[in-house]
């Protein structure tokens, strides 16, 4: 699974931790690797081994200047590319230099996001086209936290549409109070908010139906609304460790997130909200940073303000009156279950019901692709499918006969959602 990640772009930091050129290097874990980040005093970024194969000394320590990391111990200096540009402590005409390199990775930035491709050469995929990397800046509010457990759990918790009935719901008598936490939780907008809560609310057990598409699944669950009309909640996951939230209808704002695993047990959650049509506004931006929907109220070092280290400020008495949890925040709400299912979930203890269809279809899915690059070589073909990632997720209402591919054309105008047309994209269809 490991080399199956490493086929595609994985981010590593946000923009604003490498905010300038010749700013301070920064320590990055991903898929197990320990490795440190620069942004040049030329402003290109590099990601590199950590250790100056001198002495083995870390970069950490040394100087980031005119070009490259300059070890502190004596003076070795490498660029972005892992070359050695400068080594003081050999003679000036000396070919030394030319044969120390350390490994560095490809980097690109895009949507407020460093990204980094640590697969084989021969396989470096595009970066993938998400919308909310396509969108102006204006458009889109990013956002990371970091989890204590396999990022794998976390991915089917945002995947499984279901726990909506219960996880995020609220109890609270107090209409005016009901719909403000379930704003909270981007259920929707003031126009239909009331009926989606209560079809939420009301059918725990929506139907699936699940479609494969070039990036990765289309995952609709359908609940009973009014007038034998089905609430579509669609999500979308995007190959390898990407997920698009299922509740915007026409106008509102899309949400989504990935999964950089730092470790077989922890992660990064990078968090995207965006608009195609307008700018976010700066009541937006503050709710985001306060912990609406995939967002969390993170410390300076991008660590929960809320986790497991006090329970999640579980309020009992909030949870007996207010809300399902006791937890404030969504994306909280979501932690506290993944994180209790301990550090890497043990599935062979579980017990899978008709509401889980989209777990069983995930699973098969990513393990299918990992043992065909195991066993047969076999490269994932959505690696080379970038510019089929374009897709958006978000709820509808619709007569109960339509199959998901009428409603997902009846609601994005494409039956598999792709938006990449409105970008200047070639479409999906003409890409098969």
């Amino acid at each position: 699974m490991g080399q199956l990640l490493r086929r595609f772009w994985m981010p590593i930091l946000l923009s604003e931790e490498l905010p300038e050129p010749g700013c301070p290097q920064k320590k990055v874990k991903i898929l197990g690797e320990d490795l440190l980040a620069f942004r040049d005093s030329d402003g290109r970024l590099g990601l590199v081994h950590p250790v100056c194969p001198h002495r083995g000394a870390n970069l950490y320590y040394g100087r980031n200047e005119e070009g490259g990391l300059r070890c502190v111990f004596h003076g070795w200096k490498f660029d972005v590319e892992g070359n050695c540009v400068d080594m003081p402590t050999a003679p000036c005409n000396s070919p030394y230099k030319d044969r120390m390199k350390i490994t560095a990775y490809p980097v690109k930035e895009a949507g407020n996001i460093i990204w980094a491709y640590l697969g084989p050469a021969e396989h470096m995929p595009d970066l993938h086209s998400m919308e909310f990397l396509l969108v102006p800046e204006s458009h889109r509010y990013v956002s990371k936290k970091w989890q204590d457990c396999n990022w794998v759990q976390c991915l089917e918790g945002a995947i499984d549409t279901a726990h909506f009935s219960f996880l995020h719901m609220v109890i609270a008598s107090d209409e005016k109070k009901a719909l403000d936490l379930m704003q909270h939780a981007a259920i929707g907008s003031q126009s239909v908010k009331n009926d989606r809560i209560r079809w939420v609310k009301e059918d725990p057990m929506p139907k699936f139906e699940i479609n494969e598409f070039p990036a990765g699944l289309t995952i609709g669950g359908a609940r009973q609304a009014d007038n034998d009309e089905l609430y579509w909640r669609i999500a979308q996951f995007l190959m390898p460790n990407h997920a698009l939230v299922p509740s915007a209808f026409p106008g509102e704002n899309y949400h989504g997130q990935t999964w950089a695993p730092a470790s077989d047990t922890s992660c990064w959650i990078y968090n995207y909200t965006w608009n195609p049509d307008r700018p976010l506004t700066e009541e937006e931006r503050e709710a985001c940073r306060k912990g609406m929907t995939v967002h969390a109220e993170v410390d300076e070092n991008y660590y929960p303000i809320r986790g497991p280290h006090n329970d999640y400020l579980l309020d009992r008495e909030e949870q007996k009156h207010s809300s399902f949890t006791g937890i404030k925040g969504v994306s909280e709400q979501d932690a506290a279950v993944q994180n209790s299912q301990g550090p890497i979930v043990d599935r062979s203890k579980e017990n899978l019901g008709a509401t889980d269809i989209g777990l069983v279809k995930f699973r098969q899915y990513m393990l299918k692709r990992a043992k065909a690059l195991a066993q047969e070589g076999q490269e994932p073909a959505e690696a080379r499918n970038a510019d089929k990632y374009a897709v958006r997720s978000g709820g509808w209402v619709a007569s109960a006969e339509k199959k998901l591919s009428v409603v997902m054309q009846e609601r994005f105008g494409h039956p598999v959602g792709y938006a990449g047309t409105e970008h200047g994209l070639a479409s999906w269809e003409g890409n098969k």
